[in-house]
């Protein structure tokens, strides 16, 4: 069977990773795409590489067709899936929003640090929250809810935390992490993660041969990450902005139990590691004394993981690549709906990036 979907927001940057995966897509069929500023401009026409494989057109965020699909997805900066989700839901769309609206699970954080009310907190409780490889019954929820004719609402996780989780959760849930104490992330991106919209520090005169960090102690992914990872108050999130289109790389650093200090090599946390992301496709865990690269991973929806035991200072460092806007946006976005509609997780998603 082919599902028909819709992306919201197709001419941002995420928008169109979506388009070039859903395309491909063999059981989605992409029916419509969205773009206020581009209504009626050819897809072809504001990105040239899909010339010659569609002849879609975009149309208006407030399209009727939308509610005739499927499934859609939100690629649109945070509060406007929250304009948008609750209509779509009830129309029985299921909804895989990209934004920050509906990661939370606290409306008064998402307000505290988006500087705005949560106008949907109704729908906090029952969305699923889209990191598979972390929160896979959530997803396996949503599939059941989606077959028994339950709308269904999937908040995909960030690309900051995406990477970061990926590369710590094993280590706490082993239990290896100490009680107290930072766990400091610093972490590093493409310019593609700010979006399409042109600012002074995205400007390529200022991005170009410069490696910035931004909004120290005050990044919006920090409360996501501390929610995923069960930390509140300890993350110290450093990101820091870097002259690459695409690909992103965080390193923490946890803080080891004392009983484990010294117990514990780099060759036994990558065979933990390598056990706890067993039946994981997209996420690869290298061998110890190997450390991923974001080139590794562009163009994929893989992540790599790097791992380092620092005996001396007592401390985990593990590292975690991807590409901010397959799997650290469309590429998890199209993972979660495979599994929600019970497709393989890995259908229509790139495996391996370019070699060179």
């Amino acid at each position: 069977m082919v599902y028909q979907v819709g992306v919201v927001g197709a001419a941002g940057y995420a928008g169109a990773e979506l388009v070039r995966l859903l395309i491909a897509h063999p059981d989605f069929e992409l029916k419509v795409i969205t773009s206020n500023a581009d209504a009626g401009v050819a897809l072809a026409d504001v990105y040239p590489s899909f010339s010659g494989v569609s002849d879609l057109v975009f149309t208006g965020h407030d399209d009727p067709a939308l509610a005739s699909l499927d499934a859609v997805f939100l690629a649109v900066p945070h509060t406007a899936a929250l304009a948008q989700a609750p209509a779509l839901l009830d129309a029985g769309v299921a909804v895989f929003d990209l934004s920050a609206d509906f990661r939370l699970a606290d409306p008064d954080v998402y307000e505290r640090w988006y500087a705005t009310p949560h106008t949907a907190p109704q729908l906090l409780a029952t969305r699923a929250f889209g990191l598979p490889e972390l929160f896979g019954e959530d997803l396996t929820r949503a599939a059941e809810n989606r077959a028994a004719g339950a709308p269904v609402l999937v908040a995909c996780a960030g690309c900051y935390p995406t990477a970061t989780s990926l590369a710590a959760a094993p280590a706490l849930h082993m239990g290896l992490v100490a009680e107290r104490g930072p766990v400091v992330v610093d972490a590093i991106s493409g310019v593609t993660g700010a979006g399409k919209g042109a600012n002074a520090r995205t400007h390529f005169c200022h991005a170009a041969e410069s490696v910035e960090a931004y909004n120290v102690c005050r990044h919006r992914h920090t409360p996501e990450i501390e929610q995923i990872l069960g930390l509140a108050d300890r993350v110290v999130f450093t990101p820091h902005l870097a002259p690459l289109r695409r690909g992103l790389l965080s390193t923490v650093t946890l803080p080891l139990k004392e009983e484990v200090v010294g117990a514990l090599s780099a060759e036994d946390l990558v065979a933990r590691y390598r056990e706890f992301y067993r039946d994981r496709p997209f996420v690869r865990v290298l061998d110890a004394g190997r450390q991923p690269e974001t080139a590794s991973v562009v163009g994929s929806n893989a992540c790599q993981l790097g791992l380092a035991v620092d005996g001396r200072a007592g401390v985990i460092v593990a590292t975690g690549a991807i590409d901010n806007l397959c799997k650290g946006a469309a590429g998890q976005a199209v993972q979660c709906a495979n599994i929600v509609f019970g497709l393989d997780e890995r259908c229509g998603l790139p495996l391996m990036a370019c070699p060179v």
